[in-house]
């Protein structure tokens, strides 16, 4: 069996790994970068008490990374020393929340507040749920 040819847009043009390369541009933006993405970082946090009869489960779990994955901020939910990702709907079904618990929320990103409206909207209407 004949091996296929490569196109030559993906032959490899230097030694140099490319995890290598990735790096050496980061760090000459790196100076760039970080002063225009620290100048826009914001950090909000607040507490939400769970009101929904069935706590966080998968639906509610569901409800809360689709509304977190529509922001670019980084989205974190902090439950009895747990912290977890609020994008993850793994992450979010670990935290064990039944009805009255309380969570900890807090949103790093340019879009902080929306992503901290949102889920506070979610939560005040107990998820849909009655």
């Amino acid at each position: 069996m004949r091996a296929k040819q490569v196109p030559a847009p993906y032959w490899l043009t230097s030694n140099v790994s490319c995890a290598k390369r990735r790096r050496n541009l980061r760090h000459e933006n790196e100076s760039i970068a970080e002063t225009s993405v620290t100048e826009k970082m914001i950090v909000l946090e607040k507490e939400f008490i769970v009101a929904n009869k069935l706590g966080i489960h998968a639906r509610v779990a569901a409800q809360i990374v689709k509304v977190a994955s529509q922001y670019q901020s980084e989205i974190w939910i902090l439950k009895g020393g747990n912290r977890v990702n609020g994008k993850s709907i793994l992450d979010l079904l670990t935290l064990v929340c039944p009805h009255g618990s309380k969570v900890h929320v807090s949103a790093c990103g340019p879009d902080a507040p929306d992503a901290l409206n949102a889920l506070a909207t979610l939560f005040q209407t107990k998820f849909g749920e009655m």
